[in-house]
């Protein structure tokens, strides 16, 4: 399960969950069900309309791309030895972490990437067959960074938002 699955690291989450050949289910907002589906979700929850946690449906691996919930709001939404995944670090994460790493089955992790030449290799085999695509929001000149800033902080963005350095010349 995808938590943000339209965002930028959602879009990618989603497709690579599919190249491993997984179930993937995505939350994001109605406007952005066609757009996950069309990068390969089987199934796309409106977190408008319904609260994933609510449900009595488990998951192996629950990733909050958008650091929107917490370890133990999705606790009861796991499988027996089901993992949550974040984005974003906070002290109670933190916490969680150091607790599931000693207790319990269940386990909360952050999501640390640590990229070598292997892993670009990878990425770029999946780029060259078209099994991973770049999903692009919007595009802002450098001059506008404070624009493309107050935009992301929205959290509302369908994939990339690209800050580019125009030539001069």
């Amino acid at each position: 399960m995808i938590n943000g699955a339209s965002g930028g690291v959602g879009t990618f989450a989603v497709q690579l969950a599919k190249y491993y050949e997984t179930e993937v289910t995505a939350v994001c907002s109605a406007s952005n069900h066609k757009l996950v589906k069309k990068l390969g979700a089987n199934a796309v929850i409106d977190y408008a309309k319904e609260d994933f946690t609510q449900t009595d449906v488990k998951y192996d691996i629950i990733f909050d791309c958008v650091g929107k919930r917490t370890f133990s709001e999705c606790k009861n939404s796991l499988t027996q030895k089901g993992i949550f995944l974040s984005t974003e670090l906070s002290f109670s994460l933190f916490l969680q972490i150091l607790r599931t790493s000693v207790t319990g089955n269940k386990k909360a992790r952050f999501i640390i990437t640590d990229f070598g030449q292997e892993d670009l290799l990878f990425l770029k085999k999946c780029y060259e067959t078209g099994k991973l695509k770049t999903v692009i929001d919007r595009m802002y000149p450098m001059s506008k960074i404070v624009e493309a800033h107050r935009y992301a902080e929205k959290g509302h963005a369908k994939g990339k938002i690209i800050v580019f350095m125009s030539k001069k010349g």
